[in-house]
């Protein structure tokens, strides 16, 4: 049987650590949590389930993942957030594969909840993740906000479990709002560092065409009116991210810090 290493990175996750924790606990033959300095409760209830702390400065998303990949002491890792819980479901394949896996690496669904409502439309489902893996075999990688594990090369065959991994997104709607403006500003940082730049076509034309794909492509009026929120919202951190990109890009022409 493969031990396995359960990686979550944190920064004031008070509200969401502890049903994380009660989720992996069986599964887990070490739980470490790679924290970027939080002021609330985090890292006590952490220390209350036996998880390995470390302290570390946030490095990036992906960077950050990595980074807790590395201090693992087993090569097989399960990379969580804090904001996500295994289903019974997916605990037992999980358990089932730590006896004797046919992969390097297994990814599976991952069910959004919304502000109390679990969105099964809007592209936000199946929302399939490798997050069970082999660190031999692969790394973070993607643009910040949106890191991804992947293999080094093809010949890695990935298995899938079945199983949700329920992940607990925005409580609120200000929460939201409060999340676009963050990551729309790393996203549009990242893209300007590359030297990309943003039509004003671009951000007329992306978000409507952004909430046609996810509300009536992808079906997301069928999740009633927290769809509808779910598909305006994310069409309107397309227009704010393109925006950013524009407005970020002509500083750097002209030697403005941004």
């Amino acid at each position: 049987m493969i031990k396995l290493s359960v990686t979550i990175i944190t920064l004031n996750e008070e509200s969401n650590i502890e049903r994380c924790l009660q989720s992996v606990k069986a599964v887990a033959d070490e739980i470490l949590v790679v924290d970027s300095l939080s002021t609330d409760a985090t890292v006590a209830i952490a220390e209350r389930y036996g998880a390995k702390i470390i302290m570390q400065a946030f490095l990036g998303h992906l960077e950050q993942k990595n980074f807790a990949s590395e201090q693992a002491a087993h090569d097989w890792i399960l990379a969580i957030d804090a904001d996500e819980e295994l289903s019974t479901e997916l605990a037992e394949n999980i358990l089932k594969v730590k006896e004797a896996p046919e992969f390097e690496a297994y990814h599976y669904n991952r069910l959004n909840n919304y502000c109390g409502k679990w969105i099964k439309h809007c592209g936000w489902y199946p929302d399939r993740k490798i997050r069970l893996y082999n660190r031999n075999t692969g790394s973070w990688k993607g643009e910040n906000p949106h890191d991804r594990w992947l293999p080094d090369d093809n010949a890695t065959k990935v298995g899938f479990l079945k199983g949700d991994l329920l992940h607990y997104t925005y409580h609120s709607i200000s929460d939201h709002l409060k999340r676009i403006e963050k990551y729309s500003d790393i996203a549009a940082r990242q893209k300007v560092n590359k030297g990309k730049d943003c039509s004003i076509l671009k951000i007329w034309l992306g978000p409507k065409w952004k909430f046609v794909k996810d509300y009536i492509i992808r079906l997301g009026f069928m999740d009633g009116y927290w769809g509808y929120m779910v598909c305006r919202l994310s069409s309107m951190e397309v227009r704010v991210k393109y925006a950013k990109t524009r407005q970020y890009a002509k500083w750097k022409r002209e030697g403005i810090d941004y």
